[in-house]
């Protein structure tokens, strides 16, 4: 494989489940030029082959987030256009009954992009949320700007507001940029075919779930006087049949939105149990957590009457899909429950030790307190959505989306007897990769100074116990952990003959909250301690060549790259990537910088205290000890990890006179080596061989791109 090839890869990326679970809707995105595509297909699931998947929508068009009504004969879904980024998102509608029949635009009002689906029980309105108006920050009215968006498009005219006025902190966010406007919640009803605007407020609405009596909604959001300072979600809901029926515009006639399950730290993905008893959401009880402590299931009286318990409390490992990998696309969020199967059992994704499966859990219904809990399928798996078929059925049919070993996504269903044999759906997910050979996975215990270090070793096919060129891969978070699955720049490092090491060193989440405790603000410490123990191991194993090593990473992983090319002099190439390297502005420049600092311990810049603490855990403070070639890519447009924070390590490495290089791509956010434009991606995998190349194998021609 050859960075040329990511052209080629296609995702399947998104589900959804009939009621009946005979029928799944998928979406496969694929890449058109430097566009990205998107197209449903639907897969029967009563046949006991691997069947054909039918195509249900072409063209140039990114449609998403499908959603099946309860009769299984029409699809709704989110369509845009990637040669139109003018026109917001819109609902689209298509009849499964009728192959062939065109897709139906919805009319849904005057208001800004559609963002979530959600049909009611009874099939006959839909809930959707978009953005409206007014604007939270915009001042005066937004005139046209005149931008040549790329070099074969006509000049657009976009609008620019005159200023923003800032009150609050949360202005923006990673890979939406300015937050200007809320999304609220809406409902379609397909009498009279008018959408109505059921909530509004200077506060916004996410993760719509309607009540099985088609009478309320439940939704996450964040509606305390701080909201911006107190990040933490909690649970509401709304009656919406006394709404106004007067447009799009008017606001709801119903009672004031309840809150219904409020966990003392946060809650999200409500989740109704069929007899209306229960809700059941993600979340955590303890007030103001930190990055240690795993989020549950929670579950409370459906009428917010008491308070939530925690389901498993004693599992100590997240819900949730935890692992790294970008054979899942990076583009959409994962579906990982909590999805009700009857009065009685629920399901989600649990992760641990860099693999995340669907488990059911059997609840007692009188008092909602846990039974029992099983796994519904095992293996090297990593679960990116589920989605369950209502019923009595035992076991009941889950369909996940997930990565198998180093095979990318595809449909698989856990409606057997035998968990370690999932029974496979699709092909057309990993289909691209049977042109290219993929890595060799061995995972081996390294020796830490805290215990064993669960690490991945990605080798060429064939390899054996060769020594060979080899690159540590340092995962993002700190709070990811590397899985079976490996990333598609591991798979191009492997193609080009190195040998890739990827530690799940203290700090990875799946391994429970004492692996992860010792991290928490020590960044630079524990942690470089494992990946150096995790080197040492590959090394005294005769696998890799201690005189020709590489480091690279993105965000914490760019982090940990920045930090332990000032700590040592053992890597002879480095790649950091959106990473971090003064702790004290990014916690003022993240978009998350505060919260995120708090949670993982690192400090704060109210006092000399909190200062050295950040200023400790900074690589800047190291820069002058630097002598390894560093490689620095950064998106320009990343609001996680802002260009800022790089560039103040590339002035003075570039000052000292290191080997150092900067390379800045535009308008992409934190996760363009994955998700950004195709082109962006190619050059970023190419120079990142090129560096490798150039520095650790002696006399080899490069790659650069220029």
């Amino acid at each position: 494989m050859t960075p040329e090839d990511i052209r080629r890869v296609v995702v399947v990326e998104e589900l959804d489940l009939s009621t009946d679970g005979r029928l799944a809707v998928v979406v496969r995105r694929s890449i058109k030029g430097d566009r990205y595509h998107g197209h449903l297909f639907a897969i029967d699931l009563e046949r006991r082959d691997v069947p054909r998947p039918r195509q249900l929508t072409r063209g140039a068009v990114r449609d998403t987030r499908p959603r099946l009504c309860s009769d299984g004969r029409t699809v709704a879904f989110v369509r845009t256009a990637p040669n139109d980024e003018d026109t917001p998102a819109r609902i689209a509608l298509l009849d499964l009954e009728r192959p062939g029949h065109p897709v139906r635009l919805v009319k849904t009002g005057d208001h800004g992009a559609v963002v979530e689906l959600a049909w009611s029980p009874d099939g006959r309105r839909l809930a959707f949320t978009a953005e409206v108006d007014p604007p939270r920050f915009i001042v005066g009215p937004a005139t046209p700007v005149r931008r040549r968006r790329r070099a074969s498009a006509k000049v657009a005219e976009t609008p620019s507001p005159r200023a923003r006025r800032m009150t609050r902190t949360d202005w923006r966010w990673d890979g939406e940029g300015h937050l200007d406007r809320w999304t609220h919640l809406f409902i379609v009803d397909w009498g009279d075919g008018r959408p109505r605007q059921v909530t509004s407020g200077d506060w916004g609405v996410s993760d719509i779930a309607w009540h099985p009596d088609g009478g309320s909604i439940a939704f996450t959001a964040n509606r305390g006087p701080d909201a911006d300072l107190h990040p933490w979600t909690t649970i509401w809901a709304v009656d919406v049949d006394g709404s106004s029926k007067r447009g799009a515009r008017a606001a709801s006639t119903a009672t004031e939105p309840r809150e219904v399950l409020a966990a003392g730290g946060w809650a999200n993905h409500p989740a109704w149990s069929p007899d209306g008893r229960w809700l059941a959401a993600i979340g955590v009880l303890e007030p103001e957590p930190l990055d240690d402590l795993m989020p549950d299931i929670l579950v409370g009286p459906a009428d917010g009457s008491g308070q939530p318990h925690a389901l498993d409390p004693e599992l100590d490992r997240p819900i949730g899909n935890w692992t790294d990998t970008d054979l899942n696309g990076w583009m959409v969020d994962g579906r990982h429950g909590p999805a009700w199967v009857d009065e009685r059992r629920l399901v989600a994704t649990v992760s641990d030790r860099g693999r995340s499966h669907p488990h059911v859990y059997t609840i007692d219904s009188a008092t909602g307190h846990l039974i029992a809990r099983t796994m519904a399928a095992t293996g090297d798996l990593t679960t990116h959505t589920i989605a369950v078929a209502a019923g009595t059925a035992d076991p009941p049919r889950i369909a996940v989306l997930a990565t198998n070993g180093t095979s990318a996504m595809d449909l698989y269903t856990t409606d057997g007897h035998d968990p370690a044999n999932p029974r496979r759906r699709s092909t057309f997910g990993s289909a691209w990769q049977d042109r290219h050979p993929m890595p060799e996975m061995r995972r081996i215990e390294a020796p830490g100074p805290g215990g064993p270090i669960d690490t991945l070793v990605a080798s060429p096919p064939g390899a054996g116990d060769k020594v060979l060129p080899t690159v540590v891969d340092v995962h993002g978070g700190p709070l990811g952990a590397w899985a079976p699955a490996p990333h598609i720049e591991v798979i191009l490092l492997v193609a080009a003959g190195y040998r890739v090491i990827l530690p799940n060193i203290r700090g990875s989440a799946t391994y429970g909250r004492d692996w992860i405790r010792p991290q928490l603000g020590d960044w630079g410490g524990v942690d470089a301690a494992d990946v150096h123990a995790a080197v040492d191991r590959v090394v005294e194993l005769g696998l890799a060549d201690p005189e020709r090593l590489g480091v690279m990473g993105l965000s914490y992983g760019g982090f940990m790259v920045n930090w332990l090319v000032g700590t040592t002099d053992r890597f002879r190439a480095a790649v950091s990537e959106n990473g971090v390297t003064n702790q004290i502005s990014g916690w003022g420049n993240a978009d998350s910088g505060p919260e995120f600092s708090r949670a993982s311990r690192m400090g704060d810049v109210y006092g000399p205290e909190g200062i050295e603490s950040l200023w400790r855990m900074s690589p800047l403070r190291n820069a002058a000890a630097v002598h390894t070639p560093l490689l620095i890519l950064q998106a320009e447009s990343d609001l996680r990890c802002p260009p800022a924070d790089n560039e103040q390590l590339f002035v003075a490495l570039r000052h000292l006179r290191r080997d150092v290089e900067y390379v800045l791509y535009p308008e992409e956010s934190h996760v363009y080596a994955s998700a950004g434009r195709p082109d962006r991606r190619i050059d970023r995998m190419t120079r990142m061989l090129d560096w490798f190349d150039r520095h650790l194998r002696s006399g080899r021609m490069g790659r650069s791109p220029g």
